[in-house]
This record gives structure tokens, C-alpha cells and sequence, in this order.
């Protein structure tokens, strides 16, 4: 038992009291202890109410010990971590891997208690509905937003937590039943505003893509629709209020911000440029989904919204140029000065943004010149550990060429694909792995590093299998490009209730000079190019591996 007690807000301190409430409010206990011993504590949590805490701490440990908590833990986490297996290859990779695995899972927290209560948009308590054994149909999560996401944590759910990545969008599906639109970042279902856009639609799309499709459907598409192209009564913490000038113009202008809240500004925003290749992007993901639906007249406006790119294109410097509100490109252009026309990141970074038609961009450019200047920019960043050097700081290389500490061009380095050099891509890929990433306690996930709740984790667990989609499993015929491994062997094995087959991916002459792509078999047979079809994976099966040093 404590031998005092009681509560503070901030540093103001309330001795014997056991109830405060306010922003920075809390409780002590103090306790008289021998050398060595320790204190064990077991704490009920609840967003909703005091009741489901103790609810909560009741059902799930009420007879648990920390030992027995401790077991729980690890067994619950071998069996996640587990379903994708990694054998061979360097030790220093393996405990890269699972530990990146390993952060990619612990970003989306719960927010829904047992009995299935939750907190809604507008501050009241919600109930998601109970199943024949009383048990919650889908959890609740807390979210930050999910930019840049789609280059890694999207893609890792769809191969291995497919029954995650469908509770995910039930969880924003009651967003949008409570609030009329889906959040940009939510937080106890509350809007926070996190980057001012909004890419939920583009993961619902994905999803249903990909065939996770155990929501309800048609509420779905309401929602993804009404994301990519709605603006009357638009919510600030919905992102994309600039989104009716996107849809007018075909394009957000660059405006300054003289508010301070440059995320709810409706006829433009100092981030225009990037909104527009953002929103031509979801815009695809969402044509998609119209067109799986039958919507045929909603896929032919979203199909025009995602050719957008095409009017921020300069020929003059060939980069992706800030427009005006009279269309004008912007004077003074600096391709690598940041937060003009781009949120955090610049135009040599922004202009490789159009995932969604990748070679039509090269085409655009010249196959010759990309390739240029694409690997130049790899080969000078790579001097900078590939974004902000040493330094320990989120924003570190926006300004730079390449800035794999943070998600506008995560998918570069898998361009080469596109334009006629995979080699280059598995060069670079390779480099990126073994030196952006790291063991050791500072370097970890590389300086200037953004993780974002895993997504670096899981860029890392995407590239170093071999296995990334530039396009982010949004095009018709979704599938992967496939680079070199790290590992002599990947098991992809879910329970069979989720997939009834597990893929492998065997890989023959592995060594840390043979970076590159020989031959690959699928299934026996030889593969003739270099995509993996999604389906295939999911079917399960066998991809052989061969890889050679030149």
C-alpha cells in the first residue's frame, strides 16, 4: 500500500487528494520500499469513462501478474512477428528487420474498450456493435495521419495484416458516420490537424483494390468519393480544404499564408503544388474504386483530377513549378527551397511525385535525362546518409536532394523500374538499407528521422524483401516491383482462417556484393518481368531468386 498520495496540475501539488481533473493533471503514490524491491502496479485505461477503465482492467487482468502479463506479451508478439519469417542473410539485417517489423505494429493505438464503448467525433461515447459472444465486431483506433503511408505501412498490411488493415477502415468508417467526413489525423476520434490533406481515401481504395473488403462497402465509397472531390461544409479537420479549387482549376494555387493555419485556407495554400500532385494521386487510388463500383460517371471526373500533375510540369526547368491563381508559374523559382508551394520537402524531391503514372512522367522528362539525374541525386545524398546527415531533427533534409527521413519521396529509389534501369534501383535500395538504417542506439532509424508510427520501420521491411509498389497496389492490375532481398529465405504465413496458403521467397547466391537481379521463377516457372502480381502472393506459392554482383 502507498504510504501517501495525491495530485498535481502541473506543479501546483494536492497532497491525500484523489481526483483532479485539467490539462496537465495527475496523481502520485509514494511508496516505503527496501533495497531491490519493486512496485507492481496495474492500471485500468479508458477514453470513454472511469467505469470501463475498471471494466477494461478486469477483463483483460484481473488475474494476471506481471510475470504472466510479461508471457502474454511475448507470445502475442512472436505469433504477430511471426508471420513474417526471415531467415539467413546478415545478422545486423535480421535484427533490422524485426525491429522495424516491430515499430511498424506498435503505431495505431486503441481507443475502443471491451465492452466496445468508444470516444466519438463530437466528444459523446459511441458503441461499436457486439457480435453472438458479446464481443466487439471491430476495435477503435487512435490515428495520426496517414501521409506517405501508402509506401509502407499499406502495403506491409496488405501481405501480412489483412485482417488489421480491414479493422482499420471500420474504425475510420465510424469517423465518418459521426463527423460527415473522414479525418486527416484523428485523436480520440477528435480532428487533429495533421498534415492538412488527407490520404484515408486512398487507403480505403487500396484496400478494396487488394480485396480486403469485410466493411460495408457502399459506405466506403461514399466516403472516399466524397474525400477526393467535396468541399461545401468541408471540416477544417478533414484536410483538403482547398480541395473545390482543385477540382475548379484543376490544380491548388500557391498562396501565402498571412493566418498562421495554413491548413484552412480554401482558395489555395502555401502548399498548393504538393496538394495537387497529393490530390491527383488519391484521386487515381479513387477512379479505381468507381470503376470496380460501376460509378462510371464519378470515375471520369476523378480520372481527369488525376492527369493534375501535368499542369505544375515546367518544361522550361523540367521540375514540378507552384502555380498562381492566375496560372502563372511562380517567380524567383528555388527548386530547393522547402515550404514554398511544398509541404515539407522542396521540388527536386516533389517532382517525382506521380506514383500513380510513373512512366508518364519519364516519358515527360526524357528516359535519358531521368535517369541522370535521378541517380545523380542518389549519389550526392548518399554523402548525407541519404537526407539530414547527423542531425537529429524531423525536418533536417527537406531541403535537400533526397530525405528518406520523412515520406514525400520514399518511393523514388524504386523509379528506376519505370524508366529502363532496375538495376539502379536495386543499387540503391541496397545502399539505403545498410546505411540509412542502423544497430546501434543513436543512428537506429537514421538521423533526421520522422518514423511516423512505423513507417520507416516498414519501408525497410518492404525493401529489404524485395517487394514495393510505386503505385501503392492503386492500379488496376495491383503488384509489386521485386528488388534483391537480404535474406536467403522470406516465409509469408498467416493463419489459415486469414490465407490458407503461405508465400515463399527463396533467394540463391546471396551475398552482400550480388545486389542485383539474375533470374526469378514463380512457381516453377520463368518470370518474365520484373512485377510480382498481389494475387499471386496471396494465393501463395514460390518466387526463386537469383541474384548476380554486376
Amino acid at each position: 500500500m502507498p504510504v501517501a498520495y495525491g495530485t498535481f496540475l502541473d506543479s501546483e501539488i494536492f497532497a491525500d487528494k484523489k481526483t483532479i481533473k485539467g490539462k496537465g493533471a495527475g496523481l502520485y503514490l509514494r511508496f516505503k520500499t527496501k533495497k531491490g524491491e519493486a512496485i507492481e502496479l496495474k492500471t485500468g485505461l479508458s477514453y470513454t469513462s472511469i467505469e470501463n477503465a475498471k471494466l477494461n482492467l478486469l477483463q483483460e487482468a484481473k488475474k494476471l501478474n506481471f510475470e504472466e502479463a510479461k508471457k502474454n506479451a511475448i507470445q502475442i508478439w512472436d505469433a504477430e512477428l511471426g508471420r513474417v519469417l526471415v531467415e539467413g542473410g546478415k545478422i545486423e539485417d535480421r535484427t533490422k528487420f524485426y525491429t522495424a517489423l516491430y515499430h511498424a505494429l506498435l503505431g495505431r493505438g486503441l481507443a475502443s474498450d471491451v465492452n466496445g464503448a468508444y470516444p466519438k467525433n463530437d466528444g459523446s461515447i459511441g458503441q461499436i456493435p457486439l457480435n453472438g459472444k458479446g464481443i466487439p465486431v471491430h476495435h477503435h483506433y487512435n490515428t495520426d495521419a496517414i501521409w506517405g503511408a501508402f509506401w509502407n505501412l499499406t502495403q506491409l498490411w496488405s501481405i501480412a495484416y489483412p485482417d488489421y488493415y480491414n479493422d482499420w477502415i471500420q474504425s475510420q468508417l465510424l469517423v465518418y458516420k459521426d463527423a460527415g467526413w473522414l479525418g486527416d489525423g484523428i485523436a480520440n476520434s477528435k480532428y487533429v490537424s495533421g498534415v492538412g490533406t488527407n490520404f484515408t481515401g486512398l487507403a480505403i481504395a487500396a484496400a478494396y483494390n487488394v480485396g480486403i473488403r469485410n466493411y460495408d462497402v457502399d459506405l466506403a465509397y461514399q466516403a472516399v468519393r466524397k474525400n477526393e472531390i467535396e468541399s461545401k461544409d468541408r471540416l477544417p479537420g478533414a484536410g483538403k480544404l482547398d480541395v473545390g479549387v482543385f477540382v475548379d482549376k484543376g490544380y491548388s494555387p500557391y498562396i501565402k499564408d498571412e493566418t498562421g493555419n495554413p491548413e484552412l485556407l480554401t482558395n489555395g495554400s502555401p502548399f498548393g503544388a504538393s496538394h495537387t500532385l497529393e490530390y491527383a494521386f488519391s484521386a487515381e487510388a479513387a477512379a479505381q474504386f468507381a470503376k470496380s463500383l460501376k460509378h462510371e460517371s464519378d470515375y471520369s471526373v476523378l480520372n481527369k483530377l488525376s492527369d493534375a500533375w501535368r499542369t505544375l510540369y515546367d518544361p522550361s526547368t523540367k521540375f514540378m513549378r507552384p502555380k498562381d491563381s492566375e496560372g502563372r508559374f511562380i517567380r524567383n523559382f528555388n527548386p530547393y527551397e522547402s515550404w514554398r508551394g511544398f509541404q515539407e520537402g522542396n521540388a527536386w524531391q516533389y517532382t517525382f511525385y506521380v506514383p500513380h503514372v510513373p512512366q508518364e512522367l519519364v516519358k515527360l522528362v526524357g528516359e535519358d535525362l531521368f535517369n541522370r539525374r535521378l541517380d545523380s541525386i542518389f549519389t550526392i545524398s548518399q554523402k548525407n546518409i541519404f537526407g539530414g546527415g547527423a542531425h537529429i531533427d524531423a525536418f533536417a533534409g527537406i531541403e535537400s536532394l533526397y530525405n528518406h527521413g520523412n515520406q514525400p519521396n520514399l518511393h523514388i529509389s524504386w523509379l528506376f523500374y519505370f524508366s529502363g534501369r532496375p538495376d539502379l534501383s536495386q543499387k540503391w535500395v541496397r545502399s539505403i538499407c545498410n546505411e540509412f538504417y542502423g544497430t546501434e542506439a543513436i543512428h537506429g532509424y537514421g538521423f533526421g528521422q520522422d518514423e511516423d508510427q512505423g513507417q520507416l520501420g516498414a519501408w525497410y521491411v518492404m525493401s529489404s524483401m524485395g517487394l514495393f509498389d510505386v503505385r501503392s497496389l492503386t492500379s488496376e492490375n495491383p503488384s509489386f516491383q521485386i528488388g534483391a532481398p537480404l535474406f536467403d529465405r522470406i516465409t509469408i504465413e498467416l493463419p489459415k482462417t486469414l490465407r490458407k496458403n503461405k508465400f515463399e521467397i527463396e533467394v540463391k547466391n546471396q551475398d552482400t556484393s550480388r545486389i542485383y537481379l539474375d533470374k526469378i521463377q514463380l512457381n516453377g516457372k520463368v518470370l518474365s518481368g520484373l512485377e510480382l502480381p498481389f494475387q499471386d502472393l496471396v494465393k501463395g506459392g514460390k518466387m526463386s531468386i537469383v541474384l548476380k554482383n554486376k
